[in-house]
């Protein structure tokens, strides 16, 4: 029954929500991954370190308050995930990895902790550990996972008796899984510098996180929060913005700016064009900052994030497509601003007031709407394309326009 389903839903929310709020961390962020070791007769739980996709996680919820939002932000770019130099974000904290050498050592002190360690190293029988020629004990380098440790000890228990092993069996799991750390293991996010790796920008999560700092100041807008709010979060929004390709010389980007890109190691420039994720949030965000935005089927035109620098200084002309598939050239007027929107032309103009909308119809005709709300056979007929609707004249009263806080450099 759907009552069940929605009841279902309903637990299920309260849970994410919780979830949500007791893994903000000190600093304001929240954990991504929590690790969780089952044991016998106890739980034991860790946190791996600060990940961007945690962040957006979060954001993208509609579960974490304006304010909230803020000091996760903030607290982001004040993080180890943030690269100054490309003004945007990594993955995760970069860091220094061991050298391979470095790796899979068992200290000495195990040794004297663990008994049939000791036997099994001074015996040279290498089949769970062995000391190098240096002096290294290590473990046998043929297990994979813990369950090779397991099945060793297995056969170990033929030969030295079951008591004997039974006695290392914890111990000896124990330090396998401090030397490896396999449970926090993250595949190449730890292990390699590229390919979304260490040091590595992830352009697409980064427009990611713009599209969750976007729906959190039109969240911020619906309910009604303090100007001051509204304001931090529309700067947020851009100076996360601020580091994408585009506003970059290509020396800066190391790659056409104006391309797709699919991640920016450390140690080089953009790599990997393409069709990447990234266009997809790009494309809503450019929407979202011209105001567009949807609800009961209903078009509203609400450029509270748009800025007055967008508005051409002089009359010009845009040249677009439309419903037809043609070619088609209109004037845009000085203080204004075109852009389609299903292959139909949306002419911006400032104004007074609360504004309004002129619509143009197939046969010529106009229709005026004094707010900035299509109706729904309006709305219906420019996101069928059906051709009915021609052309939309949108008033923008000024004082509707964001005015950033914060410098930029361009």
């Amino acid at each position: 029954p759907v009552e069940d389903i929605r009841g279902l839903l309903g637990d299920a929310m309260t849970a994410v929500d919780h979830s949500i709020s007791t893994n903000r961390r000190d600093d304001g962020m929240f954990h991504a991954y929590n690790l969780l070791d089952l044991r016998e007769d106890e739980v034991h739980l860790g946190r791996l370190y600060p990940m961007l996709e945690g962040q957006v996680s979060a954001l993208s919820t509609g579960s974490v308050p304006p304010e909230v939002a803020i000091e996760a932000l903030e607290a982001l770019f004040a993080s180890d995930v943030y690269r100054a130099d490309q003004f945007s974000f990594m993955l995760y904290p970069d860091r220094d990895l061991p050298t391979f050498l470095e790796k899979n050592t068992i200290p000495e002190s195990a040794l004297d902790t663990i008994p049939l360690l000791r036997q099994l190293i001074d015996s040279e029988d290498d089949n769970i550990a062995y000391r190098d020629r240096d002096g290294i004990c290590r473990f046998n380098a043929d297990f994979v996972n813990r369950q090779n440790l397991r099945d060793a000890l297995d056969e170990l228990a033929l030969t030295r008796g079951e008591a004997a092993v039974n006695e290392a069996r914890q111990p000896l799991e124990a330090l396998y899984e401090d030397v490896f750390n396999h449970q926090a293991f993250t595949g190449r996010s730890g292990g390699m510098f590229g390919f979304e790796g260490l040091g590595c920008i992830y352009w697409h999560m980064v427009s990611k996180l713009l599209l969750a700092v976007q729906e959190n100041f039109f969240s911020a807008l619906d309910t009604d929060a303090d100007d001051a709010t509204v304001q931090r979060l529309g700067d947020l929004y851009y100076r996360v913005r601020f580091g994408i390709g585009f506003n970059k010389a290509p020396d800066e980007f190391g790659a056409f700016p104006t391309d797709p890109y699919s991640h920016s190691p450390k140690h080089t420039g953009a790599q990997q064009p393409g069709m990447t994720g990234q266009v997809k949030e790009e494309v809503l965000t450019r929407f979202g900052e011209l105001g567009i935005r949807v609800a009961g089927g209903q078009a509203q035109f609400s450029p509270r994030l748009l800025r007055r620098q967008e508005f051409v200084a002089a009359a010009s002309s845009f040249r677009f497509v439309d419903v037809d598939d043609q070619w088609q050239e209109i004037d845009v007027p000085q203080n204004g601003l075109a852009f389609t929107w299903c292959q139909v032309p949306v002419v911006y103009s400032l104004g007074r007031g609360d504004g309004q909308i002129v619509i143009t119809m197939k046969d010529g005709s106009t229709q005026t709407v004094s707010s900035l709300q299509l109706g729904n056979e309006q709305s219906a007929a420019i996101f069928n394309r059906n051709g009915e609707v021609r052309r939309l004249d949108v008033t923008v009263p000024e004082s509707y326009l964001f005015a950033e806080q914060e410098s930029r450099r361009i």
